[in-house]
């Protein structure tokens, strides 16, 4: 049984049975019939589809909005903008799949060669609750636009948003069976892994989860994807702009209530600077509202689960013990719903747990640098490596962190975001594989090599 059960509240929204075996065969069935004439559609036909995604999710962005905030506690102000950036993506995707994977001409002396992008089959995409559209969406734009077909296994603990999401592709005139939503737990997903029917596998979660997919799927001999957590560092050099730094760090490490992998985690700033941004920080977070969020003056709602209040807050306590100093928050708020305090702690040693591990929710970690040598080191002492997010106007710094950090992205006086123009992923144990922009799409494709010896005529402009 799956149940959606609102985080502010406790209240038990709805409940659903998960799929039988033989619902699940139907469905791996229909994707298998779906793809074998999705992959013939045109670009064209895919973008008229994919376009009316996007006017769908804008028309109906406050029920889809109000849908997220029920189910996993963002604020809803922020899901309604979660839903906009759905169809940014799906336009995006629209307009430019086309020229993403056209055919790709080789220089021979003596023949035409080129190589020409094809969809590779039905792709299963294990999703998780964070951010139930947006990433189930940039996964779905590409995949869906190259010719593939979609099988979405999300969190058990926002069903509606899944069984929403599969409703919303066959509205925007996508055929039964290219986009189906499996209602199962986390033990069968290897099974549907392991069918034959299923071309590949793309998954964002956590390391454990990875770790379990990748395995499964490099048994089969399966391409993967994975987009899995991050610690990600938020550097604050002298010359920064200290006003917009700290503004932006508020934002960045409390968005999604703290519940985002690209979230920025670990505070590291100069020494000549760290006193002003430690008080003007700590300032900021004091002044966050905490509560319903479904009301607009608030700034950070529940935890998704009383699980991640329970483990977050043991982090934070074990860290505290072991001699980190807590600058404010700390604590678990009173009350029903999974509330969690915004919290700052600093002068964390490396026996803490928060030091080494991900924290997801409201938990803030100080670093203080003498220089920009140990800047760099202490963003990269840690086993994941997915955002980094450098604030600095000297032009020799920018260019040693941008070559030096070992991330996925380096953002520059910006706050790390997913786009769908540019490619998202990490490296280290933040996973591997991009989503979004063009590499994102060519992710499950063949690339196939074509040569045809003693050619005439240009090759034919691929337009499948």
């Amino acid at each position: 049984m799956m149940k959606s059960v609102n985080p502010a509240t406790s209240e038990t929204l709805a409940s659903f049975e998960e799929h039988t075996d033989e619902q699940v065969e139907l469905k791996l069935q229909a994707a298998a019939r779906a793809f074998q004439t999705h992959r013939r559609t045109s670009f064209a036909q895919r973008a008229e589809r994919m376009l009316r995604v996007a006017e769908l999710l804008i028309a109906d962005k406050q029920r889809f909005g109000r849908m997220m905030t029920e189910e996993m506690g963002k604020t809803l102000k922020s899901a309604i903008a979660e839903a906009e950036k759905c169809a940014l993506a799906c336009r995006h995707y629209a307009e430019h799949a086309e020229a993403y994977l056209r055919d790709e001409p080789v220089a021979m002396n003596d023949a035409r060669c080129y190589v020409r992008f094809l969809p590779l089959g039905p792709v299963l995409a294990v999703m998780p609750w964070n951010f139930p559209f947006w990433q189930v969406i940039r996964f779905a734009a590409p995949a869906l636009m190259a010719g593939n077909v979609g099988l979405l296994k999300h969190a058990s603990n926002v069903p509606r948003s899944a069984l929403a999401l599969e409703q919303l592709f066959l509205d925007a005139g996508f055929a039964p069976g290219v986009f189906q939503t499996l209602l199962i737990g986390s033990r069968r997903v290897a099974s549907v892994i392991e069918d034959d029917r299923v071309a590949a596998v793309t998954l964002t979660g956590s390391e454990g989860a990875g770790v379990e997919v990748a395995g499964t799927a490099g048994r089969k001999l399966k391409k993967s994807v994975l987009e899995l957590g991050g610690s990600d560092p938020f550097i604050v050099m002298p010359s920064a702009d200290l006003d917009k730094a700290v503004s932006t760090a508020v934002i960045a490490r409390n968005i999604n209530n703290g519940q985002s992998c690209i979230a920025a985690k670990r505070f590291i700033v100069h020494s000549a600077v760290y006193k002003q941004f430690e008080e003007r920080f700590v300032a900021a977070v004091k002044a966050l509202r905490v509560g319903d969020p479904m009301r607009d003056d608030v700034d950070i709602g529940p935890l998704a689960t009383p699980d991640g209040v329970t483990s977050l807050h043991e982090q934070v306590t074990r860290s505290a013990a072991a001699g980190a100093k807590l600058l404010v928050g700390g604590k678990v708020l009173d009350g029903p719903g999974n509330f969690y305090a915004p919290t700052v702690i600093a002068q964390i040693p490396e026996s803490a747990p928060v030091y080494r591990d991900e924290v997801f929710g409201p938990v803030a970690l100080l670093f203080e640098a003498e220089n920009i040598d140990r800047a760099i080191a202490i963003a990269n002492d840690s086993s994941f490596g997915l955002g980094s997010s450098v604030w600095t106007h000297e032009p020799a710094e920018q260019q040693r962190f941008i070559d030096e950090l070992e991330a996925g992205q380096t953002f520059i006086n910006a706050m790390v975001a997913s786009d769908p123009r540019v490619p998202f992923g990490g490296i280290k144990r933040s996973g591997y594989g991009r989503e979004l922009g063009s590499y994102g799409i060519r992710e499950f494709v063949n690339a196939k090599s074509v040569l045809i010896n003693g050619a005439t005529r240009p090759a034919a402009t691929h337009s499948e």
